[in-house]
């Protein structure tokens, strides 16, 4: 009587170097970068972790991988809608990104090597605005004000105690209760009349960042008057 084979279980897709950098990514974000070492990672992937060494250089070249493919998800600055729209739909993409990856923050603009995907990413930047008719220098200020304000923006989220809506309203009411004396009636009017409000918690980021791109507006103004 013959035997009955029984089916092979599928094999694992093989290692390519994008495939580690997406794992490495999914480390990072639900255990943060901290938790990110060759041997956690050769470990999701299931494998030695010399065979890593086949794809990455070094843990450096790893980090850059994995801050490319970061970029790469960003949304490209269009020159259709005009430079301000989309400065403005770049800025909202980063945060959105940033929001999904909180790990990168701090490696955005820290890497020595950056790759095609982050390349790409600035000289479309670079781009949108010189076509606008932006000098070289103001380029320079303006990119260097925003990226100080998202990046900044998104430092101060990442570090605040409460990351929801419902727990800020709950840390706000726990704080209220303790002033009783009056002694800080500004602070008070503030938590009660904005922080304990519903809302759109997309309203201060945006409301900054439109005064950012207003005040580029006049500067290139002033500018093409000169």
């Amino acid at each position: 009587m013959a035997q009955q084979s029984h089916p092979r279980a599928d094999p694992r897709p093989p290692w390519t170097r994008q495939r580690v950098l997406r794992a490495a990514i999914d480390l990072a974000d639900q255990d943060g970068i901290e938790s990110l070492s060759m041997r956690k990672l050769s470990q999701l992937l299931g494998g030695a972790p010399m065979s890593l060494y086949n794809h990455i250089a070094n843990k450096d070249d790893l980090l850059d991988g994995m801050i490319d493919a970061v970029f790469s998800e960003i949304e490209l600055p269009s020159g259709e809608d005009g430079w301000k729209t989309a400065m403005r739909q770049r800025a909202i993409s980063i945060r959105t990104i940033l929001s999904r990856h909180r790990w990168a923050i701090g490696l955005m603009n820290s890497r020595t090597s950056p790759g095609p995907a982050t390349l790409r990413h600035h000289n479309a930047v670079i781009r949108s605005l010189r076509n606008a008719g932006f000098p070289v220098q103001l380029v320079a200020y303006g990119i260097s004000a925003l990226d100080s304000y998202i990046y900044g923006f998104a430092l101060q989220e990442q570090g605040l105690p409460c990351p929801t809506p419902a727990q800020t309203s709950q840390l706000a009411q726990a704080m209220l209760e303790q002033l009783t004396t009056g002694e800080y009636p500004h602070f008070a009017e503030l938590t009660i009349e904005d922080v304990l409000q519903p809302g759109d918690d997309h309203g201060a980021y945006e409301f900054g960042l439109d005064l950012l791109l207003d005040g580029l507006e006049q500067s290139l103004h002033k500018q093409t008057i000169h």
